[in-house]
């Protein structure tokens, strides 16, 4: 018997390694028209965006490269100039 055990996070109980659940997988991202998105994919905005923090909008048809996804259907992670940590909802990006 093994004594190494793993946090669910979804129960909130720690349970032994050889029962953990496998992780979901292929979670699908969709942009605002129903593009399926993949790690590395462009995007443009298609509505102007404040960040906050940053004291900067990102105006509608700006170009986003390379992007990755978070596993959550509605959250992709982008790299921009001069902002750090950029997350944007899928339902603001069209695939380019």
């Amino acid at each position: 018997m093994s004594d190494e055990y793993v946090y669910d996070e979804a129960s909130g109980e720690w349970i032994a390694a050889g029962d953990a659940p496998a992780p979901a997988a292929g979670v699908e991202v969709r942009d605002a028209v129903g593009n399926l998105l993949a790690d590395g994919d462009q995007v443009t905005l298609v509505k102007d965006l404040k960040v906050k923090g940053a004291g900067q909008t990102l105006k509608r048809g700006t170009l986003i490269k390379s992007i990755r996804l978070t596993g959550d259907a509605q959250e992709i992670d982008c790299k921009f100039d001069g902002i750090k940590g950029l997350v944007l909802r899928a339902e603001f990006v069209r695939k380019r």
